[in-house]
Order: structure tokens, then sequence, then C-alpha cells
């Protein structure tokens, strides 16, 4: 598709100038230059095991480590309160935040001691959906999502997640049996492997249709040119030709009981929250190793280092370790732009409200592409909806805004200490009873 590959290119150059970072000496973030609108991310970079598409920082899992860690992360929690933010939503992702499920019951009530928290969304691993997982999280987290990537064995098994996670006969029955627990219950699927056929992607989709979770979020597979050459290696090329056929698909099998309420994402019920936070709130503050903040206008990255992390937050500084050159006025645009769409509606009023300019005379680039393209639905003077085909630019967008990000995690990864790159080759199991009982039942 001519609009995919024109997107692609120029995302791909634009993004590494808004996305790229240089280290900084900063004690701490700034203030909040207003009250509200902000949403907190919290980081919790340990897994059983790890996965080879995933760029995001995380590190095997070790008991005594991961409780060091969360002591940090609700450190930096409380000075996240002193410098005067407040939040409504909670993200937690990861790694996989459910690792120790006390260490994250206490984050997730600190969190609602100190901030106005009314909804919490945290990341989770098949293995993990247990009784003892709803009954610790049932009444704190109101979002619950579930990584699987497919149900399909030989898939799983092509990216090293059989093994650990168990077929996907398994993973079906770990995600019935919490089913109804949660107000939203996402399960994770990712389609465009190169060795994935249509009818396998069309037994992913009814598979989870039969599952009872009531939304899916729907990744292409995106990665950084260094995850893409280990892809290559380990299971083809990705196809690029063929992803807007098979997002059509995916549309189809989950139409009409499955609506969209992003780009990526389709939900039984409207007011179900999405993965993609940015959406909803234009700034946001990460905490962990690695998190990233969006705030003035400017990117925010964390230390990828668990030692360093420690170290700071040990001496009253945040993790903050790099940060990007401030966004222009353009770029700003372009950003709500992108995460408006994204969320499938661009309201016209509040952009001339937060810019001074009216959407269709500072995107009338943009704009035009779009309709071009066959990507508006409708314009009734307010509010910009999109088309399937719109939906899937924007998709498009988000998928290489995301391979930006995950190459600069890439090289993050790759500047740590010798002691810490080694907790990415080896390490010692899961040792935590709990989990253990979890992954037999």
């Amino acid at each position: 598709m001519l609009s995919e590959r024109l997107i692609t290119a120029a995302l791909r150059v634009l993004n590494t100038r808004y996305l790229h970072q240089e280290p900084v000496d900063l004690d701490t973030l700034p203030r909040p230059q207003r009250k509200g609108g902000y949403v907190l991310y919290a980081h919790v970079p340990f897994c059983e095991r790890l996965c080879l598409y995933c760029s995001f920082n995380r590190f095997l899992y070790r008991e005594d480590r991961a409780r060091e860690y969360f002591r940090h992360l609700r450190s930096e929690m409380r000075m996240v309160a002193d410098l005067g933010y407040d939040f409504p939503s909670l993200y937690i992702g990861g790694g996989t935040p459910t690792i120790l499920l006390d260490e994250l019951c206490e984050t997730i009530d600190l969190a609602r001691e100190l901030f106005s928290i009314e909804e919490v969304s945290s990341e989770t691993s098949p293995n993990h959906l247990c009784p003892e997982l709803v009954d610790a999280l049932e009444d704190r987290v109101q979002r619950l999502s579930v990584g699987i990537q497919s149900f399909d064995d030989t898939l799983l098994r092509q990216v090293d997640r059989y093994d650990k996670y168990g077929s996907g006969e398994e993973v079906f029955e770990h995600i019935r049996s919490v089913a109804g627990r949660f107000h939203s219950l996402n399960v994770d699927l990712i389609f465009n492997f190169p060795s994935q056929t249509e009818e396998m992607l069309r037994r992913d989709i009814e598979l989870f249709k039969k599952t009872g979770a009531n939304q899916v979020t729907f990744y292409p597979l995106m990665a950084s040119p260094k995850i893409r050459a280990e892809l290559a290696r380990a299971v083809g090329h990705i196809d690029y030709p063929r992803e807007a056929r098979y997002y059509r698909t995916i549309a189809d099998g989950l139409a009409p009981e499955f609506q969209p309420t992003s780009a990526w994402t389709y939900s039984r019920d409207k007011d179900s929250m999405i993965d993609e936070y940015i959406v909803d709130y234009g700034e946001y503050v990460g905490i962990g190793s690695g998190a990233l903040s969006f705030l003035g206008g400017r990117i925010y990255g964390n230390t990828f280092s668990l030692k360093e992390y420690g170290e700071r937050i040990s001496a009253g500084r945040m993790s903050v370790a790099k940060a990007g050159h401030p966004y222009s006025r353009k770029a700003l645009q372009r950003y709500r732009f992108v995460t408006d769409l994204f969320g499938l509606t661009l309201d016209k009023e509040r952009f001339e409200r937060d810019f001074g300019v009216p959407a269709e005379r500072a995107l009338r680039a943009e704009l035009a592409f779009m309709r071009a393209a066959g990507g508006i639905a409708s314009d009734d003077g307010r509010y910009i909806t999109l088309t399937e085909k719109g939906r899937y630019l924007l998709m498009v967008m988000m998928r290489e805004t995301l391979a930006t990000s995950n190459d600069a995690r890439d090289r993050a990864r790759t500047e740590l200490p010798l002691e810490e790159r080694m907790l990415l080759l080896e390490g010692e199991p899961c040792d935590s009873g709990d989990l253990e009982r979890c992954a037999a039942g």
C-alpha cells in the first residue's frame, strides 16, 4: 500500500529526531505546570524468561533483586508526590508486574494513598492467572492485560513462549478462568509474524472470542532494526505488504461484537480502558528503570541500569538519565494529531483552544494526506473520525513510533555495565512459591 510506505518512510526520519535523547545531569523531573492532565506509569523490569522480540527494559527475575527494586519504585513514587503531581490513572507495565504479587499490591496501595487514583491497569503473563492473583488484584486493578501473542503452538514455539507459558490450549484455559473478574480483561495478540498464515490469524480471533475476555489488542509485529535482524534469523523477515490485509481480517473477524476503541484495540464495552494512555492524557510521568516521561513537550528517559537506579533513589534523586530536546510547536501539533486520531477522534475545538490555531491550518498537509488516502470517515465541524483504512494508517504511525523507541531501548541496553548485561543472558528460576503454584495450576 503506497500510503503505508510513505508514512513508514517519513516517520523513520521524523521519529529519529523527535525521540532522540542525550545524557543529562538532573536530580528530579520538572514540577507540574498545571493542575491535572497527567497519568502515572510504573515500570517493573523483571520476567521469568525473556522474549526475543521485546525491547522494553527487562531482566531475568531474582526475588531479592526484585524486592529491592519495588522498594525503590515506591520511594520514587513518593518523590513524584512531593513535586506536586496528582494522577487519576496508574498504568503498570514491564517486564511482568505480577512477578511479586505482595510487592505489586503494596505499590498500588501506596499510589492510591498518594494520588487520586481512580483506575489501575496492570500487565501480566498467562501463567500468573490463578486464584491468588484474582484475590489480590480484583479490587485493586480495573484493567488486567495478558500478553499471550498467539494461541498457535507453532508460533509460540518459534518465539520461545511455548515452554515458558504453556500451549495455546493451556493459555486459553488460564484466560477463561479469570474472565468476568475485572472491569476490563484485555488479551494482547500479535499479528503479521513471518510464518503466520491468515488461517492461523482467524483461529486466534475465534479463540479469543471464546475466552470471555472483553477486550483485545492486536499489535502488529514491530521491531527495532536490531530486533528485526534477530527475528529474521529466527522466524523470517516481516512481510509489511500483507499487514493491511491482516488488519482487515482482524476488524472483520471481531465485528460486530467487538468495536475499535483505538487503532489496534477492540472492546466489547465502550467505557473500557485502553493500553495507550497517551490517547487520554497529554503528559505522563514514568517511574522505574527504563521508563519514559513526557512533560512540557520534552521526553525524559530513566536509567536502564538497575544498579544506577538503586543508587540514585537511595541518594534521594530521581532516575532521569537522558532527555530529548523540547518539541517545537509543529512537533507538538503533530503529536496531538497522532495521539487523538489513534484514539479514533480528533477534537478540533480542543486543538484550537490549546494551540490558538485551527487544526485545518496547522495540520493542512497531514489532513490532506489522510483525506487523499481515504482515511477520513467524517468531519462534522468539531470532530474528525477515521475509516478502517484511516485506523490502519494511524496504527502504522504508532508502529513506527514504537519501533524507533525500541531502537533507543536496544541502544540503552548495550550501554549497560557488563555485569548487568549478563542478567539478560543468565539468571535464577522463579523461586516464588505462589507463582509456582499458579504455573502448575
